[in-house]
Protein backbone atom coordinates (compact mmCIF):
# COMPACT_ATOMS: atom_id res chain seq x y z
CA UNK A 1 0.00 0.00 0.00
CA UNK A 2 1.12 3.50 -0.83
CA UNK A 3 1.75 5.57 2.31
CA UNK A 4 0.44 8.58 0.38
CA UNK A 5 -3.04 7.06 0.55
CA UNK A 6 -3.00 7.16 4.36
CA UNK A 7 -1.84 10.75 4.26
CA UNK A 8 -4.61 11.62 1.82
CA UNK A 9 -7.26 9.98 4.02
CA UNK A 10 -6.03 11.92 7.05
CA UNK A 11 -6.10 15.11 5.04
CA UNK A 12 -9.64 14.43 3.83
CA UNK A 13 -10.89 13.86 7.38
CA UNK A 14 -9.18 16.96 8.74
CA UNK A 15 -9.31 19.47 5.90
CA UNK A 16 -12.05 18.72 3.36
CA UNK A 17 -15.21 20.82 3.56
CA UNK A 18 -17.02 20.60 6.89
CA UNK A 19 -20.25 22.38 6.03
CA UNK A 20 -22.26 19.22 6.81
CA UNK A 21 -21.74 15.72 8.20
CA UNK A 22 -22.15 14.21 4.70
CA UNK A 23 -18.40 13.62 4.36
CA UNK A 24 -18.28 11.71 7.63
CA UNK A 25 -21.37 9.68 6.72
CA UNK A 26 -19.94 8.76 3.31
CA UNK A 27 -16.57 7.66 4.68
CA UNK A 28 -18.14 5.85 7.60
CA UNK A 29 -20.51 4.06 5.23
CA UNK A 30 -17.79 2.92 2.84
CA UNK A 31 -15.64 1.71 5.72
CA UNK A 32 -18.56 -0.16 7.31
CA UNK A 33 -19.40 -1.88 4.01
CA UNK A 34 -15.78 -2.93 3.56
CA UNK A 35 -15.44 -4.00 7.20
CA UNK A 36 -18.65 -6.05 6.75
CA UNK A 37 -16.82 -7.81 3.89
CA UNK A 38 -19.92 -7.38 1.71
CA UNK A 39 -20.24 -10.11 -0.93
CA UNK A 40 -21.36 -7.44 -3.42
CA UNK A 41 -17.88 -5.88 -3.63
CA UNK A 42 -16.35 -6.32 -7.11
CA UNK A 43 -12.73 -5.73 -8.16
CA UNK A 44 -12.24 -4.43 -11.68
CA UNK A 45 -9.56 -2.38 -13.46
CA UNK A 46 -7.76 -1.16 -10.33
CA UNK A 47 -10.99 0.01 -8.77
CA UNK A 48 -13.40 -1.51 -6.28
CA UNK A 49 -17.09 -1.31 -7.24
CA UNK A 50 -19.89 -1.29 -4.64
CA UNK A 51 -23.70 -0.94 -4.97
CA UNK A 52 -24.78 2.57 -4.02
CA UNK A 53 -27.82 0.97 -2.37
CA UNK A 54 -25.58 -0.37 0.39
CA UNK A 55 -24.55 3.22 1.15
CA UNK A 56 -28.18 4.34 1.12
CA UNK A 57 -28.94 1.64 3.69
CA UNK A 58 -26.07 2.86 5.89
CA UNK A 59 -27.23 6.46 5.69
CA UNK A 60 -30.76 5.38 6.64
CA UNK A 61 -29.33 3.68 9.71
CA UNK A 62 -27.04 6.60 10.62
CA UNK A 63 -29.47 9.48 10.22
CA UNK A 64 -32.72 7.88 11.46
CA UNK A 65 -31.83 8.03 15.20
CA UNK A 66 -30.24 11.46 14.80
CA UNK A 67 -33.33 12.98 13.17
CA UNK A 68 -35.62 11.04 15.52
CA UNK A 69 -33.82 12.24 18.65
CA UNK A 70 -35.71 14.62 20.93
CA UNK A 71 -32.41 16.44 21.36
CA UNK A 72 -31.49 18.63 18.40
CA UNK A 73 -28.22 17.34 16.97
CA UNK A 74 -27.05 19.72 14.22
CA UNK A 75 -25.83 18.07 11.01
CA UNK A 76 -25.33 21.19 8.93
CA UNK A 77 -24.04 24.70 9.53
CA UNK A 78 -26.50 27.56 9.53
CA UNK A 79 -30.28 27.36 9.60
CA UNK A 80 -30.75 25.18 6.53
CA UNK A 81 -31.89 21.56 6.64
CA UNK A 82 -30.23 18.45 5.30
CA UNK A 83 -31.15 17.83 1.67
CA UNK A 84 -33.29 14.83 2.63
CA UNK A 85 -34.72 16.07 5.95
CA UNK A 86 -38.31 16.59 4.81
CA UNK A 87 -38.64 13.14 3.26
CA UNK A 88 -36.92 11.51 6.24
CA UNK A 89 -39.02 13.26 8.90
CA UNK A 90 -42.19 12.11 7.13
CA UNK A 91 -41.03 8.51 7.12
CA UNK A 92 -40.02 8.68 10.79
CA UNK A 93 -43.43 10.12 11.68
CA UNK A 94 -45.25 7.40 9.76
CA UNK A 95 -43.26 4.71 11.58
CA UNK A 96 -44.05 6.11 15.03
CA UNK A 97 -47.20 4.00 15.27
CA UNK A 98 -45.56 0.97 13.59
CA UNK A 99 -42.73 0.30 16.01
CA UNK A 100 -40.21 3.03 15.21
CA UNK A 101 -36.59 2.49 14.19
CA UNK A 102 -36.49 -1.29 14.73
CA UNK A 103 -39.74 -1.85 12.82
CA UNK A 104 -38.44 0.21 9.90
CA UNK A 105 -35.18 -1.76 9.86
CA UNK A 106 -37.06 -5.06 9.94
CA UNK A 107 -39.29 -3.99 7.05
CA UNK A 108 -36.30 -2.88 5.01
CA UNK A 109 -34.37 -6.08 5.69
CA UNK A 110 -37.14 -8.66 5.67
CA UNK A 111 -40.78 -7.81 5.09
CA UNK A 112 -40.43 -5.00 2.59
CA UNK A 113 -41.66 -1.45 3.07
CA UNK A 114 -45.48 -1.40 3.57
CA UNK A 115 -47.41 -0.58 0.42
CA UNK A 116 -48.81 2.70 1.77
CA UNK A 117 -45.29 3.95 2.55
CA UNK A 118 -43.50 2.75 -0.58
CA UNK A 119 -43.94 5.99 -2.49
CA UNK A 120 -42.41 8.21 0.17
CA UNK A 121 -39.64 5.71 0.92
CA UNK A 122 -38.78 5.49 -2.78
CA UNK A 123 -38.49 9.28 -2.95
CA UNK A 124 -36.33 9.32 0.19
CA UNK A 125 -34.03 6.65 -1.24
CA UNK A 126 -33.62 8.61 -4.48
CA UNK A 127 -32.95 11.81 -2.53
CA UNK A 128 -30.30 10.05 -0.46
CA UNK A 129 -28.68 8.63 -3.60
CA UNK A 130 -28.61 12.06 -5.25
CA UNK A 131 -27.23 13.69 -2.10
CA UNK A 132 -24.49 11.08 -1.73
CA UNK A 133 -23.39 11.08 -5.37
CA UNK A 134 -23.69 14.81 -6.10
CA UNK A 135 -22.29 16.20 -2.87
CA UNK A 136 -19.73 14.31 -0.73
CA UNK A 137 -18.65 11.97 -3.55
CA UNK A 138 -18.09 14.98 -5.78
CA UNK A 139 -16.12 17.05 -3.31
CA UNK A 140 -14.15 14.53 -1.24
CA UNK A 141 -10.51 14.82 -2.23
CA UNK A 142 -10.63 18.52 -3.16
CA UNK A 143 -8.10 19.19 -0.40
CA UNK A 144 -5.70 16.93 -2.33
CA UNK A 145 -6.48 17.96 -5.92
CA UNK A 146 -8.72 20.55 -7.52
CA UNK A 147 -10.64 17.87 -9.40
CA UNK A 148 -14.21 16.84 -8.70
CA UNK A 149 -14.79 13.11 -8.14
CA UNK A 150 -11.07 12.70 -7.60
CA UNK A 151 -11.57 9.57 -5.48
CA UNK A 152 -15.17 8.45 -5.93
CA UNK A 153 -16.77 7.60 -9.25
CA UNK A 154 -20.39 6.64 -9.58
CA UNK A 155 -22.64 5.07 -12.17
CA UNK A 156 -26.34 5.65 -11.79
CA UNK A 157 -28.98 3.59 -13.51
CA UNK A 158 -32.63 4.13 -14.30
CA UNK A 159 -34.46 3.52 -11.05
CA UNK A 160 -37.92 2.03 -11.31
CA UNK A 161 -40.26 1.58 -8.40
CA UNK A 162 -41.27 -2.05 -7.97
CA UNK A 163 -44.28 -3.65 -6.34
CA UNK A 164 -42.18 -4.28 -3.23
CA UNK A 165 -39.25 -2.29 -1.89
CA UNK A 166 -36.59 -3.73 0.42
CA UNK A 167 -32.82 -3.92 0.84
CA UNK A 168 -32.34 -6.03 -2.28
CA UNK A 169 -34.09 -3.39 -4.39
CA UNK A 170 -31.74 -0.72 -3.03
CA UNK A 171 -28.78 -2.91 -3.94
CA UNK A 172 -29.99 -3.87 -7.40
CA UNK A 173 -31.70 -0.69 -8.60
CA UNK A 174 -29.68 2.31 -7.40
CA UNK A 175 -26.45 2.02 -9.38
CA UNK A 176 -22.87 1.59 -8.21
CA UNK A 177 -19.89 3.64 -7.09
CA UNK A 178 -16.18 2.87 -7.07
CA UNK A 179 -12.96 3.84 -5.31
CA UNK A 180 -9.31 3.12 -6.19
CA UNK A 181 -8.17 -0.26 -4.94
CA UNK A 182 -5.44 1.31 -2.77
CA UNK A 183 -8.13 3.18 -0.82
CA UNK A 184 -10.06 -0.05 -0.45
CA UNK A 185 -6.95 -1.70 1.01
CA UNK A 186 -6.43 1.18 3.43
CA UNK A 187 -10.06 1.04 4.59
CA UNK A 188 -9.95 -2.75 4.82
CA UNK A 189 -6.90 -2.82 7.06
CA UNK A 190 -7.25 0.38 9.08
CA UNK A 191 -10.96 1.15 8.68
CA UNK A 192 -11.83 0.39 12.30
CA UNK A 193 -9.21 2.90 13.41
CA UNK A 194 -10.23 5.52 10.87
CA UNK A 195 -13.86 5.36 11.97
CA UNK A 196 -13.02 4.96 15.67
CA UNK A 197 -13.28 7.41 18.54
CA UNK A 198 -10.36 9.51 17.39
CA UNK A 199 -11.55 10.04 13.86
CA UNK A 200 -14.79 9.91 11.87
CA UNK A 201 -17.35 9.19 14.60
CA UNK A 202 -15.60 11.47 17.05
CA UNK A 203 -15.23 14.22 14.45
CA UNK A 204 -18.94 13.80 13.60
CA UNK A 205 -19.84 14.27 17.27
CA UNK A 206 -17.43 17.20 17.61
CA UNK A 207 -19.08 18.90 14.64
CA UNK A 208 -22.55 18.58 16.17
CA UNK A 209 -21.33 19.84 19.56
CA UNK A 210 -19.77 22.93 17.99
CA UNK A 211 -22.77 23.52 15.72
CA UNK A 212 -25.02 23.46 18.80
CA UNK A 213 -22.98 26.23 20.40
CA UNK A 214 -21.49 23.68 22.81
CA UNK A 215 -24.92 23.02 24.33
CA UNK A 216 -24.47 19.29 23.67
CA UNK A 217 -21.83 16.87 24.86
CA UNK A 218 -19.83 14.53 22.65
CA UNK A 219 -21.11 11.69 24.80
CA UNK A 220 -24.75 12.61 24.15
CA UNK A 221 -24.21 12.92 20.41
CA UNK A 222 -22.31 9.64 20.17
CA UNK A 223 -25.08 7.83 22.05
CA UNK A 224 -27.51 8.90 19.35
CA UNK A 225 -25.18 8.34 16.40
CA UNK A 226 -24.32 4.81 17.56
CA UNK A 227 -27.85 3.59 18.21
CA UNK A 228 -28.58 0.24 16.63
CA UNK A 229 -31.95 -0.61 15.03
CA UNK A 230 -31.70 -4.17 16.41
CA UNK A 231 -33.14 -4.45 19.91
CA UNK A 232 -32.94 -7.18 22.54
CA UNK A 233 -36.55 -7.96 21.71
CA UNK A 234 -35.63 -8.56 18.04
CA UNK A 235 -32.94 -11.06 19.09
CA UNK A 236 -35.29 -12.93 21.42
CA UNK A 237 -38.00 -13.10 18.75
CA UNK A 238 -35.61 -14.51 16.15
CA UNK A 239 -34.32 -17.12 18.61
CA UNK A 240 -37.89 -18.02 19.62
CA UNK A 241 -38.82 -18.50 15.96
CA UNK A 242 -35.78 -20.73 15.42
CA UNK A 243 -36.65 -22.88 18.43
CA UNK A 244 -40.26 -23.22 17.29
CA UNK A 245 -39.05 -24.50 13.93
CA UNK A 246 -36.61 -26.96 15.54
CA UNK A 247 -39.37 -28.37 17.74
CA UNK A 248 -41.05 -29.64 14.58
CA UNK A 249 -37.96 -31.43 13.26
CA UNK A 250 -37.48 -34.07 15.95
CA UNK A 251 -33.93 -34.65 17.16
CA UNK A 252 -31.62 -31.67 17.57
CA UNK A 253 -27.83 -31.91 17.29
CA UNK A 254 -25.19 -29.45 18.44
CA UNK A 255 -23.93 -27.78 15.30
CA UNK A 256 -20.35 -27.72 16.62
CA UNK A 257 -19.99 -31.17 18.22
CA UNK A 258 -22.59 -33.13 16.25
CA UNK A 259 -23.89 -34.64 19.49
CA UNK A 260 -27.60 -35.12 20.06
CA UNK A 261 -28.87 -32.62 22.64
CA UNK A 262 -32.14 -32.25 24.52
CA UNK A 263 -31.40 -28.74 25.84
CA UNK A 264 -29.59 -26.19 23.76
CA UNK A 265 -28.75 -22.55 23.22
CA UNK A 266 -29.29 -20.69 19.96
CA UNK A 267 -25.82 -19.43 19.12
CA UNK A 268 -24.90 -16.58 16.80
CA UNK A 269 -22.46 -18.30 14.43
CA UNK A 270 -20.67 -14.99 13.89
CA UNK A 271 -21.00 -13.39 17.35
CA UNK A 272 -23.51 -10.59 17.68
CA UNK A 273 -20.91 -8.47 19.46
CA UNK A 274 -18.70 -8.66 16.35
CA UNK A 275 -21.32 -8.39 13.63
CA UNK A 276 -24.79 -7.23 14.67
CA UNK A 277 -26.46 -9.73 12.40
CA UNK A 278 -29.61 -11.44 13.65
CA UNK A 279 -30.37 -13.30 10.39
CA UNK A 280 -31.78 -16.80 10.76
CA UNK A 281 -28.85 -18.36 8.87
CA UNK A 282 -26.56 -16.94 11.60
CA UNK A 283 -28.52 -18.67 14.40
CA UNK A 284 -27.54 -22.28 15.08
CA UNK A 285 -28.33 -24.72 17.93
CA UNK A 286 -25.45 -25.47 20.27
CA UNK A 287 -25.18 -27.18 23.65
CA UNK A 288 -24.70 -24.65 26.45
CA UNK A 289 -21.18 -25.75 27.43
CA UNK A 290 -19.85 -25.47 23.87
CA UNK A 291 -21.62 -22.15 23.38
CA UNK A 292 -19.99 -20.77 26.55
CA UNK A 293 -16.59 -21.90 25.28
CA UNK A 294 -17.12 -20.20 21.94
CA UNK A 295 -18.62 -16.95 23.30
CA UNK A 296 -17.30 -14.04 21.16
CA UNK A 297 -14.76 -16.07 19.20
CA UNK A 298 -14.96 -16.60 15.45
CA UNK A 299 -15.22 -20.18 14.14
CA UNK A 300 -12.27 -20.90 11.88
CA UNK A 301 -12.77 -21.90 8.23
CA UNK A 302 -11.58 -25.39 9.22
CA UNK A 303 -14.33 -25.74 11.83
CA UNK A 304 -16.93 -24.59 9.32
CA UNK A 305 -15.59 -27.03 6.73
CA UNK A 306 -15.81 -29.89 9.21
CA UNK A 307 -19.36 -29.00 10.27
CA UNK A 308 -20.68 -27.72 6.96
CA UNK A 309 -23.09 -30.60 6.34
CA UNK A 310 -24.84 -29.92 9.67
CA UNK A 311 -24.81 -26.15 9.07
CA UNK A 312 -26.38 -26.66 5.64
CA UNK A 313 -28.93 -29.08 7.12
CA UNK A 314 -30.08 -26.43 9.58
CA UNK A 315 -30.15 -23.82 6.84
CA UNK A 316 -32.36 -26.18 4.85
CA UNK A 317 -34.77 -26.57 7.77
CA UNK A 318 -35.03 -22.80 8.15
CA UNK A 319 -35.48 -22.35 4.40
CA UNK A 320 -38.32 -24.88 4.43
CA UNK A 321 -40.21 -22.99 7.15
CA UNK A 322 -39.18 -19.38 6.53
CA UNK A 323 -38.22 -19.43 2.84
CA UNK A 324 -38.78 -15.74 2.05
CA UNK A 325 -36.91 -14.40 5.05
CA UNK A 326 -34.08 -16.93 4.78
CA UNK A 327 -33.60 -16.34 1.07
CA UNK A 328 -33.48 -12.56 1.45
CA UNK A 329 -31.14 -12.59 4.45
CA UNK A 330 -28.60 -15.06 3.08
CA UNK A 331 -28.60 -13.38 -0.35
CA UNK A 332 -27.67 -10.00 1.12
CA UNK A 333 -25.26 -11.21 3.82
CA UNK A 334 -23.46 -14.11 2.11
CA UNK A 335 -24.38 -14.76 -1.52
CA UNK A 336 -24.19 -11.25 -2.96
CA UNK A 337 -23.90 -11.54 -6.73
CA UNK A 338 -24.06 -15.34 -6.69
CA UNK A 339 -27.34 -16.95 -7.73
CA UNK A 340 -29.53 -18.26 -4.92
CA UNK A 341 -29.50 -21.60 -6.75
CA UNK A 342 -25.97 -22.12 -5.38
CA UNK A 343 -26.85 -21.02 -1.84
CA UNK A 344 -25.42 -24.11 -0.13
CA UNK A 345 -21.91 -24.10 -1.58
CA UNK A 346 -21.62 -20.34 -2.12
CA UNK A 347 -23.04 -19.61 1.33
CA UNK A 348 -20.52 -21.88 3.06
CA UNK A 349 -17.61 -20.47 1.04
CA UNK A 350 -18.53 -16.87 1.81
CA UNK A 351 -19.10 -17.77 5.47
CA UNK A 352 -15.58 -19.21 5.60
CA UNK A 353 -14.26 -16.15 3.80
CA UNK A 354 -15.99 -13.78 6.23
CA UNK A 355 -14.76 -15.67 9.29
CA UNK A 356 -11.22 -15.84 7.94
CA UNK A 357 -11.37 -12.11 7.20
CA UNK A 358 -12.49 -11.35 10.77
CA UNK A 359 -9.66 -13.47 12.17
CA UNK A 360 -6.79 -12.58 9.83
CA UNK A 361 -7.57 -8.96 8.97
CA UNK A 362 -9.56 -7.61 11.88
CA UNK A 363 -7.79 -9.50 14.64
CA UNK A 364 -10.67 -11.35 16.28
CA UNK A 365 -9.81 -14.59 18.06
CA UNK A 366 -10.39 -17.74 16.08
CA UNK A 367 -12.20 -20.67 17.66
CA UNK A 368 -11.42 -24.35 17.17
CA UNK A 369 -13.41 -26.90 19.07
Amino acid sequence: MNSEVFYNISKIVERDSKATTYKFALMRGVIDIIQDNSPYIIFEENRVHIPTGLLIEKWLMYYYPILKSQTSIPQINGNTNLAFSNQFYKLILDYEARGGFSAFYNDLKNKGIPEDLQGEFFELAKKLRDTITKMPMKYIGRSITNDFYSIFNYKNQTTRRKSTIDIEDLINEFGTFSIPDEYYEAFRILGSFISGRDSILFKWAEFSVKASGNNLSVHKVLNEVLKSPITLRDIKESKKLYKEILQKTGDVYCVWTGRKISKYDIDHLIPFSVWKNNDLWNLLPSDSKTNNQKRDKIPTPEVIERQKSLIVDYWGIIYEHQSKRFRKEIQVALLGNYSFDSWKNSGILQLQNSCNYLIENRGFEGWKI
